[in-house]
């Protein structure tokens, strides 16, 4: 297996040069951390602290759109919401070096949040109603939003029109597809004209680090413009009674700081359908990276899309249910 052309060259000399370009004296200590989308690292200093080091896939989003997160977070920041912003040197956030781009961090530890206890799930809420407050104050102009053609149409589209699923599933996958996608046009009707607004984006547990002092909300790199709730769904799970319980306690938080429109309760199952499509697209479009196949190894199986025509086929049938309340 042949590397990722759009790594092939990042190799831990140009990613210590790199920080060292920066005035940062790297002291050889250089931990590759889990991410697949970028390439992040933790790198010891001299002065024996730490900083992230995040390499941004070549391709993916433009300067602008990269400054516009960085932007984002700067202003969470500077709010004092516990966003972690990329650090400012030579008055920058975003640097190049050897054709690569990447930023660096504060390196934030924690551990994943204890969802099913309500005063977690409350104070969760009330920083993203700060976060949305300040998400709806102006609008991206180079990020794209979270809208049906982006997350439905087109990763449907791309996977049908692949060799991704076996012969005899391709038929029955790519009808449940529209099937979903037609459901998620009438949750969307439903739901009517609900406010947008900057996001996380990519709300689950695993981008909130907790400390005894509280949440701290990182990796914004999925920041998009959408409805409110995309931030709040991934944070629910269970049965309906308990995604009930952990609504409420979200938004006895969330409601203090910012209002949320129950007309987006329409859009909960409809969000979570597209994120199922969009993410077996991503997996496609990332395979020719050598972490894919090694990672998924069991992407494009005959099991693997029979489980998805399942995952599908239940979303068909909760999309049909009253929303939450």
């Amino acid at each position: 297996m042949t590397r990722d052309p759009s790594y092939a060259d990042l190799t831990p000399d140009c990613v210590l040069n790199a920080i060292d370009s920066l005035g940062m004296r790297c002291d050889g200590r250089l931990l590759q951390l889990n991410s697949f989308e970028n390439r992040v690292y933790q790198v010891g200093l001299e002065d024996g602290s730490q900083r992230i080091a995040k390499f941004y896939r070549p391709g993916r989003w433009s300067d602008a759109a990269i400054l516009e997160e960085h932007a984002f977070t700067c202003e969470l920041a500077e709010r004092e919401i516990p966003a972690v912003p990329p650090l400012s040197l030579g008055g920058q956030t975003l640097h190049h070096r050897e054709g690569h781009r990447f930023a660096l961090f504060p390196r934030q530890g924690g551990r994943p949040p204890e969802l099913e206890r309500e005063d977690t799930l409350e104070w969760l809420g009330r920083f993203l109603g700060r976060i949305h407050a300040v998400g709806a104050s102006c609008a991206y102009e180079a990020r794209p939003a979270l809208d049906i053609q982006s997350f439905g149409i087109e990763p449907r589209n791309f996977l049908a029109a692949g060799d991704w699923l076996p012969e005899e599933l391709h038929p029955v996958w790519t009808s449940v597809a529209d099937q979903a996608l037609d459901g998620v046009r009438r949750a969307y009707q439903r739901a009517g004209d609900v406010r947008t607004l900057r996001l996380h984006g990519d709300c689950h547990p695993g981008n909130i680090q907790w400390t005894d002092d509280g949440p701290h909300f990182v990796d914004f790199d999925d920041s998009r413009t959408g409805p409110a709730v995309q931030d709040l769904w991934m944070l629910m799970s269970g049965d309906n009674v308990d995604m009930r319980r952990q609504l409420s306690a979200l938004l006895r938080g969330y409601e203090v700081f910012c209002e949320f429109d129950d007309r987006e309760l329409h859009l909960v199952e409809a969000l979570r359908t597209l994120r199922l499509i969009h993410y077996s697209a991503w997996i496609a479009r990332r395979w020719h990276d050598p972490a894919f196949p090694a990672a998924f190894p069991w992407f494009g199986s005959a099991r693997y899309w029979q489980d998805r025509i399942l995952e599908l086929r239940e979303q068909v049938a909760l999309m049909q249910e009253p929303p939450l309340i």
